[in-house]
């Protein structure tokens, strides 16, 4: 029985995940057409790839809040440095996404206040410097510029859209990462007990920085998938995406308080709050309406996924 009970906790959100996908389909019978489910896995990627670097900086205990300032920090050094600099704007990107995150991480650990802090402080600072490269406005992106330099983030390759084969290869990537590396052994050992990890000699501040700092990375990656979608960078751009992406790593099956999770349980996650707002939007429900059920999925999400003997500790 308890083998049984183990089993469904493990695939809980893949049954979730079914059952939606059914209510929808219910709902409206074109759900399920090839077209739509390749078009709801594309729009998924971009918070996939918010979520995902957060999904390791949760694992290990903390959480970064600066994600959705540090993509639309992204979108903007893509709009507004593509025309001059050409496909070397892309890495710029992302260098300044992991300094970014690296910046989070050495604050949280070299100043030992707890990461919720550290982070919101550095969200505050990319906030302003993606306002100081937009020249504070929203910079559109040619068409021309796109298909030359952004090429891989937008089309199709084998009928599929190119945002779902880069979310893939973060998945396979960040998988392999955690689950087949020493640092993520360290990641799940620091996550699970952090001062036996440090009794035993493992390097956990030096771990802390480089999860948070892969952190930033994705979430840069996102913000030029999403500048990549939209064909404009803006400061204010991926605002939205902070609540949905902690919530889709939760509702995934990753413990708030560390030590479990994995990259595909959010990947599931983000799927599964994607047909959530699909769902929402064909009963009519508003995008601000919408925010309030992800707050209450993520509070519910919590509740079932933490540990309570961890409650205490503020990491």
């Amino acid at each position: 029985m308890n083998d049984l009970a183990s089993i469904v906790r493990a695939f809980l959100p893949l049954i979730v995940l079914a059952a939606l996908i059914g209510v929808v389909a219910a709902w409206d019978a074109t759900f399920l057409s090839a077209a739509n489910l390749l078009n709801v896995a594309a729009d998924t990627m971009t918070l996939f790839l918010m979520a995902s670097g957060v999904t390791i900086v949760i694992i290990i205990g903390g959480i970064d809040l600066s994600v959705q300032a540090v993509a639309s920090m992204a979108s903007c050094i893509v709009a507004a440095y593509l025309p001059k600099w050409g496909a070397a704007a892309v890495p710029f990107a992302l260098f300044a996404s992991g300094f970014a995150g690296w910046l989070g991480g050495a604050a949280s650990t070299r100043l030992r206040i707890p990461s919720f802090i550290a982070t919101l402080a550095v969200s505050g600072v990319v906030t302003s410097a993606g306002y100081w490269f937009s020249s504070t406005r929203a910079l559109n992106i040619s068409d021309a510029l796109s298909s030359r330099y952004l090429f891989w983030a937008v089309g199709t390759t084998l009928g599929v859209p190119r945002e779902v084969w880069v979310g893939l290869v973060a998945l396979a990537a960040l998988s392999f990462a955690l689950d087949l590396t020493s640092f993520g052994r360290r990641v799940r050992a620091i996550g699970s007990q952090e001062r036996a990890a440090i009794a035993a000699g493992l390097h956990v501040d030096r771990a802390k920085i480089a999860a948070f700092t892969l952190s930033g990375l994705m979430a840069g990656l996102a913000g030029v998938v999403m500048s990549a979608r939209l064909g404009s960078g803006s400061p204010v751009l991926a605002n939205e995406f902070l609540l949905p992406a902690v919530a889709c790593i939760i509702v995934g099956g990753t413990s708030i308080t560390g030590g479990v999770g994995s990259i595909w349980r959010t990947f599931v996650g983000a799927l599964i709050l994607q047909v959530v707002r699909i769902g929402m939007t064909y009963m009519g429900v508003t995008v601000f309406a919408q925010q309030i059920v992800f707050g209450f999925i993520l509070v519910a999400a919590v509740a079932v996924t933490m540990d309570r003997r961890k409650v205490l500790i503020v990491k």
